[in-house]
């Protein structure tokens, strides 16, 4: 395999690198470099600008409203978007429900959600997770009845991430309780201001908000919010947890945060000596930085398969856990690195909601909370553990 990027890629890179640097607002650039929240506005306001430039939606084809971009060209715009600090793409509606509506989504579904999506004017958060029901989703209890016309959606989600600003969810329910765990799951789309749908706040360790409770009583969804079949939903499930489990690598965003390590050690000093310079430190960055160019080497073998017809199936697993592992393992050095600065813990300030001198490096205090939140990417597309007893059982072990 060629390690190197053919010319039309690099110069493809280059043309995306000069778009982000015209258009992208400082403001919202330090945000991202500094582990700071990003509001839904500034969300919307970026997706709008790739609509307008024709960036949106990397992973789509021409015919539903994409690029159109071969799998390098995905590689290449991923890590040039991450290394210039864009705001990454809110994955629920264009990473995951996109690709199942692309699946077997009618062609008015097609028509009418895919557009929105596009442009963030359908704000989409994922209704999977209950509270008895994670990493083992298909004990999932929330009810949905067949009324002729409608659903009727009764139950509870839980961890679903920024439904406080979405305006869409899709959602996996139960719809036949005779059968096996796995069947009898049915897959809904439908608006987040139906009546009977509440939803209430969880704040993290980290002091944010991010993710909230949903639930649902009586909720009376359109059957043309039904996703396919009915009781066909955990196949649908499974072909969206791939897309999200191959987008939690984050692979631009690691090799970002890797560069942002080796500046802060650098200049942080120990006993009048940069910690960059000190060789018990440069080992830890360099096994790190070596455990990340083979993720991404075994990312761009996926990539060169990708060409010939081949999709991911256990590679994906493969790329979460690594890719979640390494995120964790640059925080906790982040943290090592700033040392006591880091020790200081006022969420406010980590989350930039406050006009209080920094202590220490001016991105010191969001190293504390950003170490926490990151704790959750080996957790949630399915813990890491799952991951692994997937990966086992398609060796035969």
């Amino acid at each position: 395999m060629e390690l190197t990027y053919p010319k039309e890629a690099q110069d493809f890179a280059e043309q995306i690198r000069a778009f982000v640097r015209a258009e992208l607002p400082a403001a919202i650039k330090q945000k991202v470099l500094f582990h700071k929240r990003i509001s839904r506005d500034e969300q919307v306001f970026w997706q709008r600008k790739l609509v307008e430039h024709g960036y949106a939606t990397p992973g789509w084809s021409k015919e539903h409203g994409g690029p159109g971009w071969d799998a390098l060209q995905r590689h290449v715009y991923d890590d040039v978007m991450s290394e210039e600090a864009a705001p990454p793409a809110i994955p629920f509606g264009e990473s995951m429900i996109a690709p199942v509506l692309f699946a077997v989504g009618t062609p008015e579904q097609k028509a009418h959600y895919l557009p929105k999506i596009r442009t963030l004017e359908y704000f989409f958060c994922q209704g999977f997770s209950e509270p008895g029901a994670g990493s083992d989703l298909a004990s999932l209890k929330t009810r949905a009845i067949d009324k002729g016309d409608h659903w009727e959606v009764n139950g509870q989600k839980t961890w679903t991430s920024l439904a406080q600003y979405a305006n869409m969810i899709f959602c996996l329910v139960r719809t036949d309780t005779e059968a096996k765990l796995q069947e009898g799951i049915t897959m809904l789309v439908f608006p987040m201001d139906l009546p009977g749908i509440t939803v209430r706040p969880i704040i993290t360790i980290d002091g944010g908000h991010s993710v909230n409770e949903t639930f649902f009583d009586n909720v009376k969804v359109p059957k043309f919010g039904q996703i396919g079949e009915p009781n066909k939903g955990w196949t649908y499930a499974k072909l969206l947890l791939g897309h999200e489990r191959t987008s939690i690598a984050r692979i631009g965003q690691s090799k970002r945060e890797l560069r942002h390590l080796k500046a802060l050690a650098s200049e942080q000093e120990s006993d009048g000596t940069p910690l960059m310079e000190q060789q018990a430190f440069r080992e830890k960055v360099a096994a790190l930085e070596i455990e990340l160019a083979a993720l991404e080497i075994t990312a761009l073998r996926i990539i060169s398969t990708a060409g010939k017809g081949h999709s991911p199936g256990v590679e994906a697993n493969l790329l979460k856990i690594k890719g979640s592992e390494i995120q964790q393992r640059l925080t906790e050095m982040m943290l090592e690195a700033v040392g006591p600065y880091g020790l200081p813990f006022d969420t406010n300030k980590g989350l930039g909601e406050t006009n209080l001198p920094p202590i220490g490096p001016e991105e010191a205090a969001s190293l504390g909370p950003n170490y926490l939140m990151t704790r959750v990417v080996s957790i949630y597309g399915g813990s890491n553990e799952i991951q692994r007893n997937i990966i086992a059982k398609s060796l035969g072990l």
